[in-house]
Order: structure tokens, then sequence, then C-alpha cells
């Protein structure tokens, strides 16, 4: 049986077809991003590496002048006394502690000993299909339902069976069923997809 071409019209309006039947189907558009488990993800967080915005107390045992309460800026880095910029972005707070006490001991101070710890983490962002998207501080314990209830819910439009996470470091646009359980960390940025039907 001889095929003959659509015309123009037609096929166009075949292909946008085609495209809203791959959209729908995937809930995500053209480009869905990385499937992830939330078990994944939870092993992931495992181990906190610091980002920008994470405000940190940094003592210097006997060195009060070199001892105070710092913020990882803009560059990632946290500027200190005496030894100047320090890189902390990505790292571990134990990682981060050693570098400044090697930074120290580098023709400063004889062993050095230096405690690091977080006072304030950086905030998560919730935006898409809820009713007041935008930044949340972040608390110890929150969970993605939690998260959502702090952006005052979703709406009518919300794809409730997963969310799109990209978490600093670990992945970027990951598509994860959303149990709801899923612990949220800081620089966390959560978007709720609208469903298409």
């Amino acid at each position: 049986m001889p095929r003959y071409p659509l015309p123009p019209g037609r096929l166009s309006w075949c292909m946008l077809a085609a495209g809203l039947a791959g959209a729908c189907g995937s809930g995500v558009g053209l480009n869905p991003g990385i499937t992830k488990s939330p078990a994944a993800l939870a092993e992931s967080g495992r181990i906190y590496r610091l980002g920008i915005g994470d405000k940190l107390k940094v003592q210097v045992f006997g060195e009060p002048d070199l001892s105070g309460a710092f913020e990882i800026g803009a560059t990632g880095n946290v500027g200190l006394p005496l030894v100047g910029e320090i890189p902390a972005q990505g790292r571990p707070v134990s990682e981060f502690r050693d570098a400044v006490a090697r930074k120290l001991a580098d023709g400063y101070l004889k062993n050095p000993k230096v405690t690091v710890e977080i006072t304030n983490y950086r905030p998560i962002y919730v935006h898409g299909e809820v009713r007041s998207g935008g930044e949340f501080q972040f608390k110890s314990g929150l969970k993605v339902r939690d998260a959502i209830a702090l952006a005052g819910g979703y709406t009518y439009r919300a794809n409730q069976t997963y969310i799109v996470l990209t978490r600093p470091g670990v992945t970027l646009n990951a598509r994860v069923a959303n149990t709801g359980d899923l612990e949220v960390l800081p620089g966390d940025n959560i978007q709720i997809p609208e469903r298409f039907f």
C-alpha cells in the first residue's frame, strides 16, 4: 500500500500531539532529569558538606583573637584572621577544621587546636505548585512534607507523586518519589511539578 506524506498543517498537529503525549507521560516535559530513589538520596546525606550561607563558630584554643563567628561567602570560602581565605564549600566540617589547623600551623602557631561547629545552616527553597514558594529557614529533622507545609501546601494543579530535587554537590534536577519522608538537607531546592491531566 503506497504511503503519502501528510499535509504540512496536519503534520504539525501530529507532532504537537506526540510531544504533548510524551510530556504527560513523563510529568516534567522534555527534560525529566535523573530518577533517584529516596533511599539513595538519604545515603548521600549522611555526611554533611558545607555550603554558601552556612554560619560557623571557629575556636582556636588559647587564641581569642583568631576565634569567632564566620559565614561561608559567595566564593565558598571563609575569611579568617591571620590566615585569610580558606575553601569551605563542599567540605565536611572535619575536613574544613583540619584545613584551618594546617594553615595556622604553617608558620603561625605550634600545634593549634581548632574546633568548628555550624551555628546556622543555609536555607532551603520550595517552589513550583505550592501556594507560597520561596526561601525557608532550615531546621534539623525537616522532611519533604514539612517543607511543603512551610510553603503553604500544594496547589490544586500539583502532581503529588514525585518532586524534582536539586541537592548541592549530590544531584541536579533529580526526580524522586514523593513519600513525604525524605529528610531535607540545607541548601535543598525542592520543586513540586504540575500535573497534566
